[in-house]
């Protein structure tokens, strides 16, 4: 009898759990060679993923996602700033007082320079699956990023 953790399953749930430490490790590098925190690194990512959505990123939104505290989001986006990563804008066209996250070209220099490679490897990675398979490992992928973010938002009383 299977237990779910042996065969195909068994490895599906080891590869998340490597894939889930080496995310941190990597994370830690990252901030660690940028002189920043792991909370800067999340930061950076929400408002990189908010401005492709086309959605820029309030310091409000930002505190929510981060589960900071106000001062605590404003020391992060001082750090980003002052390492030239992000910039606060005000461009809504009817309040001025709304301020906006960008991330800045140096931003994104960085962030390419660093996890290009990766991007490259995930890359060749891809390619070795057909176009159906890519399909279900989007799907696979999605569900799984919503089952944890759903998680954490019950551990953290987000959700």
């Amino acid at each position: 009898m299977q237990t779910g953790r042996e065969g195909p399953l068994g490895e599906i749930l080891e590869a998340l759990r490597r894939y889930g430490t080496d995310s941190t490790r990597l994370a830690h590098a990252f901030s660690a060679r940028n002189g920043l925190q792991a909370a800067d690194l999340q930061a950076l990512v929400a408002v990189m993923g908010a401005e492709r959505s086309g959605e820029p990123l309030t310091p409000g939104a930002l505190r929510q996602h981060l589960g900071l505290s106000s001062a605590g989001t404003s020391y992060v986006i001082d750090r980003l700033e002052r390492a030239g990563h992000v910039r606060r804008v005000r461009e809504h066209p009817t309040d001025s007082r709304v301020v906006h996250l960008r991330y800045t070209e140096e931003g994104m220099a960085t962030g390419v320079a660093f996890f290009g490679p990766l991007g490259d490897r995930t890359q060749d990675v891809l390619s070795g699956f057909s176009p159906q398979e890519v399909e279900v490992v989007a799907r696979f992928l999605t569900a799984i990023a919503d089952t944890v973010h759903e998680h954490v938002q019950e551990l953290t009383g987000d959700g």
